[in-house]
C-alpha cells in the first residue's frame, strides 16, 4: 500500500530549458521503505489532471538526479524540466540505500527490488491529483531501461515507455560486449597484448564467480560488491517481458554507447509486442551526450561537464507527448 504523501513545497526554479517549473519533495512507501523523491510540476497553468512520466535512473549509487559523488549524469533532472516545459509532470526519486531514502546498504538491493521500487513510484505518481493516470509513461536510462521494461512486462498501468541505452538480451550478453568495446579503446600496444587473451572467456569466468555467491552483499577480491544485484542483473532476459508489451516504446541508443550495443535497437524493434520507434545518434555516448572524437572511458568526465544532448532531450519530450497525448 502506497502511503499518503507527505509533501514539501520548494519555491518555483529556472531550468536548464528556460520556463520555471514548480517541484515538491515527497515521501512515499515501498513495502516497509519509505522513499524520497522530487515531484516536478509547470509553474502555474490549471490544475486540470496532466500526462506524467516516471524516471528512472541508471545502475550503482546515484540519487535520483542520476548524479554520484563526481559523476554528474543529471540526465533525470534535465529530463524532468524539459519535460515540466512541455506541460508533463515527473518523479525522480533516490533508489533505496541512497540518498534520503530509506534501505540501509544500497548494495544489498537486488534488480528485482528496484522493480518492486519503481511500482511504488508509479502507484504514487498515477495517484496524485495533479496527474492524468491514464497518460503516464517510464522513462528510464540504462539499468533504468530495463527496470521500465520489466513493469511493462509485468502489466503495470503504462501508457508509454521510453528505453535509454536498453538492450533485449540478458545480462550476460551485454557483459561480454562491453568487454570487447572496452578493449577496442585502449591503447594500440595494449590491444595487441590483449588479442592474445580469450575476452569472452575471461568474462563468462568473471559471471560464473558471481552467480556462485550467496548474500546480498558479497566481498570479491578486496571489493564488497552488490552480488545479488549483479546475479539477477546477468539472469534477467528482457526480451520475454518486451514479448508482453503492447504500449508504444522509444528506444534510443547511441553510435558510440560503450556500455550497450546500438544493435539491439532492432532487437528491441524485433521483440516487442507494440509498436516500437529506433533512434541511433551516430555520436551519442551511454553518458547521453555527444562525443565527436573515438569513445573511451576516459572521455566521459569531459562529457559530463557538458549538458545532456540538447537533440536528444527534445526528442525524447517530442516523441512522449505525442504519445500521451
Amino acid at each position: 500500500m502506497v502511503a499518503a504523501p507527505q509533501v514539501r513545497m520548494l519555491a518555483a526554479v529556472g531550468t536548464d530549458t528556460g520556463p520555471a517549473v514548480a517541484e515538491r519533495e515527497v515521501i512515499f512507501a515501498s513495502g516497509s521503505l519509505r522513499l524520497a523523491g522530487t515531484l516536478t510540476l509547470p509553474a502555474g497553468g490549471d490544475a486540470a489532471p496532466r500526462p506524467a512520466a516516471l524516471l528512472l535512473v541508471g545502475s550503482g549509487p546515484v540519487d535520483r538526479n542520476e548524479n554520484w559523488g563526481l559523476v554528474r549524469v543529471d540526465a533525470t533532472r534535465q529530463l524532468a524540466h524539459a519535460l515540466a516545459a512541455a506541460r508533463i509532470a515527473s518523479l525522480r526519486y533516490d533508489k533505496r540505500g541512497v540518498g534520503e531514502s530509506d534501505g540501509g546498504d544500497w548494495r544489498a538491493a537486488g534488480f528485482f527490488d528496484a522493480v518492486d521500487d519503481a511500482a511504488a513510484a508509479l502507484a504514487f505518481l498515477a495517484g496524485l491529483p495533479e496527474v492524468d493516470a491514464e497518460r503516464v509513461a517510464a522513462i528510464g536510462h540504462s539499468e533504468g531501461a530495463l527496470t521500465a521494461i520489466a513493469l511493462a512486462g509485468r502489466g503495470e498501468p503504462l501508457a508509454a515507455v521510453v528505453l535509454l541505452a536498453g538492450s533485449a538480451v540478458p545480462g550476460t550478453e551485454v557483459g561480454r560486449y562491453q568487454a570487447r568495446r572496452l578493449v577496442s579503446t585502449l591503447p594500440r600496444p595494449v590491444r595487441t597484448l590483449v588479442r592474445r587473451i580469450d575476452v569472452d572467456a575471461r568474462v563468462d569466468a568473471s559471471h560464473r564467480k558471481m552467480l556462485a555467491t550467496t548474500g546480498d552483499v558479497d566481498r570479491v577480491g578486496l571489493r564488497r560488491v552488490n552480488a545479488r544485484w549483479q546475479r539477477e542483473f546477468l539472469a534477467y532476459d528482457p526480451a520475454a517481458d518486451l514479448q508482453r508489451c503492447r504500449i508504444p516504446v522509444l528506444a534510443v541508443t547511441g553510435g558510440k554507447d560503450l556500455q550497450i550495443d546500438p544493435g539491439q535497437l532492432d532487437a528491441i524493434r524485433a521483440t516487442a509486442a507494440g509498436p516500437v520507434t529506433i533512434s541511433r545518434p551516430p555520436d551519442l555516448t551511454h553518458t547521453l551526450r555527444r562525443q565527436p572524437r573515438r569513445p573511451t572511458l576516459l572521455a566521459y568526465r569531459g562529457e559530463l561537464r557538458r549538458p545532456v544532448d540538447p537533440d536528444l532531450v527534445a526528442e525524447v519530450v517530442a516523441w512522449t507527448e505525442d504519445a500521451l497525448g
